[in-house]
Order: C-alpha cells, then structure tokens, then sequence
C-alpha cells in the first residue's frame, strides 16, 4: 500500500514522502497514529503542489540571493575605526559592522553569521567572503580607515 508520511518515521522515510509499506503496518499503526495518509488522487495532489511550491520558493530566493550578490560582488566597503598610536585598534572589526556597513552602502540586508571575516585590528584592506542562501557567495574588501 502507498501512503504520504505526515510526519518524520524512523526507518521509513520523511515527512512528504511517498513510500510504500505493507497493509497491516498502515493500517495497524501508521493510520492510527495519524503518521500517514493513503496515497489517494487528492493526497497525491497535494503532495505534488507542496513540492512545486518549495520548488518556486527555492528559486525565487536564489535569484534574490544572487542578484544580492551581484550588487556587492568586488565592492569595498569602508568601515571606520578608532586606533592609538601605533595603528593598533581599540578592539576589532567584527561582522556584525562589517554587515551594518553592508546595508548602509548597498541596501543589502545580511546576517552577521553569513559574513566570513578574519580577524581585523590594524587598518588596510582586507577579503571578505559573504555567504547567502542556497550556495550563493560574494567577496568584497573592507577597508579600515580612521
């Protein structure tokens, strides 16, 4: 019998999936327990409508991502510090300014997780790698001036 899981079963499969089981552990257990439906022409629509739907949302999230990432692709961005004498800075530079400065420049909204960024505490230049979603990634420079 074919049945659309509702819900994660151990051993089994996940929850959307198709799969196959026999008569009596549908009936006897997965049914019951409200785990699965039968595979019927609605359950069948629904499930097919479920998956095209996480299929369009997917793409319409890369394309944002990656026209995001066209935006601010071999880009510099300035960030300023304060330093002593020397040149050293008080503290560092972190990803969470380095994304604040993202959105001030380019309007671009990042997570602060997303931005890769060394570990920076004198001025200059350095790489940048901003990771969005789906496999979509960026580099820029950030420069550090007082």
């Amino acid at each position: 019998m074919k049945v659309v899981l509702k819900q994660d079963v151990k051993s089994l499969g996940k929850k959307g999936e198709l799969v196959t089981v026999s008569d009596g552990y549908a009936r006897n257990f997965l049914f019951p327990k409200n785990l699965a439906s039968e595979a019927n022409a609605q359950a069948m629509s629904e499930l097919k409508n479920k998956e095209q739907a996480e299929k369009y949302r997917i793409e319409t999230e890369t394309a944002a991502a990656k026209a995001a990432a066209a935006k601010i692709e071999g880009k510099t961005v300035k960030v300023v510090a304060k330093a002593g004498q020397n040149g050293k800075l008080f503290g560092s530079v972190t990803s969470k300014e380095v994304a604040a400065q993202i959105k001030a420049d380019f309007g671009v909204e990042l997570d602060k997780r997303k931005v890769d960024v060394e570990d920076i505490k004198s001025f200059g230049t350095y790489p940048v790698t901003v990771k969005l979603n789906h496999g979509v990634t960026a580099s820029l420079y950030v420069q550090v001036c007082e």
